[in-house]
């Protein structure tokens, strides 16, 4: 009689009140990972699922944000690079090399600082939002900016890590995906299931592969019942996977998904067709619009690119796509610091200013439109 083999040891997850781990040490059973992967880690993940009652109002489906902004640098790209720079030192590397719009530049020096080792960053000139460049700096990368977009810049990096001894990190590496699809694990264990719809940016379409991927893998170890449609989203100015061909000069205010050239474009249009999923573009106004109204009636305060998701929801409840009732998680990528100047403009583009009052309470009263309420003794 064969003896049964004894399942693989699972990681304990953490008690209530124990501090979360980071992804890589979360995950571990889900991860390409082994007792000889040094750990390279500054808590990444756990980041929250937000009951987003405004957008529920809004469309009468059930919302949630996932709010990936809380990341340690900010941003979503955490989760990929804790695998991507500890696997990277795991294979001996002493350099790591990226190209970047700014939240992968951010997050590749940074967890470079925390593993030792130098990072090497190449970024469209010109083309970068101060927050996330100066993140970069702090974190004393090498910053190259080149004259030329993304794309660009990712063949450079493609190249160097070709031809010389530097480990590259972008999406273009299975390792980001890997890490980032541990989004989709927490976004199961707070629901209970996959939600019913998910909706997020799409740039290099690496996010949109991770999160399938995740979603994926926990359908088939039983752990939900149903595969969430993936919708994506890109600016009009920069919509290569709409629009069927690569944007050499891509445009839009939303930096984090200013790429012409996907890097995950054929990983995701295969995450589209098995979940039957959808990609969709707006116009930079709709960013915009759905960046305040994310920020004023949810109190959740993202870069622009992040608030595309937004707009999808709200075009796609209104087409009747998203139906009433329904459970739809949006991922907002990126924290509102990293590109904080769009939240002081009009919408005529004119900047917001404070209203100056003198040192006197009724004045202050009058200005918050309080005339005539003062309180009874």
């Amino acid at each position: 009689m064969s003896t049964p083999s004894t399942p693989e040891p699972r990681l304990p997850k953490p008690s209530p009140s124990a501090q979360w781990r980071g992804v890589i040490r979360e995950y571990a059973d889900r991860l390409d990972v082994s007792e000889a992967t040094p750990i390279v880690t500054l808590g990444e993940g756990g980041t929250p699922l937000i009951d987003a009652t405004a957008l529920s109002e809004r469309t009468g489906a059930k919302v949630w944000v996932k709010f990936e902004g809380m990341n340690p640098t900010g941003s979503f790209k955490d989760r990929g690079m804790t695998m991507a720079v500890s696997k990277a030192v795991e294979h001996g590397a002493r350099v790591v090399v990226c190209a970047s719009t700014g939240n992968t530049s951010a997050s590749a020096a940074a967890y470079a600082t925390r593993a030792g080792i130098a990072a090497a960053v190449l970024v469209p000139q010109g083309k970068i939002a101060m927050g996330k460049l100066s993140q970069a700096i702090a974190h004393n990368a090498r910053i190259l900016q080149v004259e030329g977009n993304f794309d660009d810049c990712l063949e450079i990096a493609k190249e160097l890590a070709e031809r010389y001894p530097v480990h590259l990190v972008n999406s273009v590496n299975n390792d980001r995906i890997e890490g980032q699809k541990t989004a989709a694990f927490e976004v199961v264990e707070v629901l209970g299931d996959a939600p019913d719809f998910h909706l997020l940016p799409v740039g290099n379409a690496g996010n949109y592969t991770a999160y399938h991927r995740g979603y994926r893998e926990e359908l088939e170890r039983g752990a939900t019942t149903r595969l969430p449609r993936m919708f994506g989203f890109q600016a009009e100015g920069s919509a290569p996977i709409i629009r069927g061909h690569i944007v050499k000069d891509p445009d839009t205010i939303a930096s984090a998904i200013r790429i012409g050239n996907p890097a995950s474009w054929s990983l995701a249009l295969a995450a589209r067709d098995d979940s039957d999923g959808y990609f969709g573009m707006f116009s930079d106004e709709k960013i915009l619009e759905a960046h305040r109204i994310l920020s004023a009636e949810t109190g959740i305060f993202v870069e622009p690119a992040s608030a595309i998701g937004v707009a999808g929801l709200l075009e796609r409840a209104e087409a009747g796509i998203i139906p009433k009732g329904a459970t739809v998680v949006i991922t907002v990528t990126g924290h509102g610091l990293k590109d904080p100047g769009w939240a002081v403009r009009q919408p005529d583009g004119s900047e917001v200013t404070p209203t100056v009052v003198p040192v006197d309470t009724d004045q202050v009263a009058h200005a918050l439109g309080m005339a005539g309420q003062a309180a009874r003794q």
